[in-house]
């Protein structure tokens, strides 16, 4: 009895993450049911209540996402336990697998976007094959906030690859590794705080209002960015690059950059492509052995997919031995 209930309970999370992946390739939800966006509409009012002076913004901004997490995490708690009284009340189980599945993918889905990042790398690649430099600076905007204006060609490809390498840990890796460790709840949480990072964890205006955002968020993301390295070191012959090259390259830059996260995933991608990812001022990852090319983009995508597809396969894999052992 208690083989068969395990056997079942890891073949509907196999649904669950199938059917989470062919909603992702159906595109994101609209704004108005975009748990994401919802989320961003709660830090936005949150904000409108902060103090001014330096310690209260600190303290506030530490508690901002205490108050926000219960909002969040309740939902997607109630949320898995209705997907499994709907499965439990289905007399057939392969169909009461699939009710469950389609509630709790559907809902996993906006916490991961996989062709979404695909998609933006693209963006940029083709104005870059046809030389159209400004079109490819606009439509960087989707994944860099710094300033496009004096980008060059080869900087402007160099962003891309850099901003795809650094949001598959972010968008991707990470969300699927809560998902692994604590289900909707864990995958809902993790979104909120780097919804968190991104909107208010910057210097300047968020210096201390977003100071303890930013940190959680590095915190959240020191395992997922370590993990994305060594996946994109794994997979480097998939998409065309050289495994040795990205490990070594790892293991000498990764601690470049101001964040102790994002050089994670860069670097590896900068010594598996054998390009050097620049932003002026601020850090050089990899070799200037050439500059990089809307053909680096190109395998910058297919990295992205086949990564992905490979954390799905993994948390899928997880899931389902936790499953036998322990339910």
């Amino acid at each position: 009895m208690r083989h068969r209930r395990a056997s079942r309970n890891g073949r509907a999370i196999g649904i669950v993450l199938l059917l989470a992946f062919v909603f992702d390739l159906w595109g994101e939800p609209s704004a108005n049911w975009h748990p994401v966006i919802w989320f961003g509409r709660l830090i936005r009012w949150l904000e409108r209540g902060a103090p001014r002076g330096r310690l209260p913004q600190l303290l506030y901004g530490a508690a901002m996402p205490v108050i926000a997490a219960p909002l969040v995490c309740t939902p997607a708690a109630l949320i898995h336990k209705l997907a499994l009284r709907l499965r439990a009340a289905c007399s057939n189980a392969l169909c009461g697998d699939l009710l469950y599945a389609l509630v709790e993918g559907g809902v996993l889905k906006p916490f991961f976007a996989l062709q979404m990042l695909a998609e933006a790398g693209r963006a940029v690649r083709l104005p870059l094959e046809q030389h159209d430099l400004p079109a490819a600076r606009q439509a960087l905007q989707s994944l860099v906030s710094r300033d496009r204006s004096q980008l060059s060609a080869e900087l402007a490809a160099a962003a891309a690859i850099e901003s795809l390498a650094e949001n598959l840990s972010d968008s991707v890796v990470a969300p699927l590794f809560y998902y692994a460790l604590f289900g909707l709840p864990g995958a809902a949480l993790y979104r909120l705080c780097n919804t968190f990072d991104s909107m208010i964890g910057y210097h300047e205006h968020y210096e201390y209002l977003g100071k303890a955002a930013a940190r959680l968020d590095d915190l959240l993301n020191l395992l997922p960015s370590r993990l994305s390295a060594l996946l994109i070191i794994g997979c480097a012959p998939l998409f065309g690059g050289d495994q040795r090259r990205a490990w070594r390259i790892w293991r000498r830059d990764a601690r470049k950059t101001a964040s102790p996260n994002a050089g994670q995933p860069m670097a590896a991608m900068a010594g598996a492509l054998g390009i050097q990812l620049e932003k002026v001022g601020h850090y050089q990852l990899g070799d200037a052995e050439r500059p990089p090319t809307p053909a680096d983009i190109r395998k910058a995508e297919l990295m992205v997919w086949r990564v992905g597809i490979l954390a799905l396969l993994l948390v899928m894999g997880g899931r389902i031995v936790w499953s036998a052992r322990y339910d």
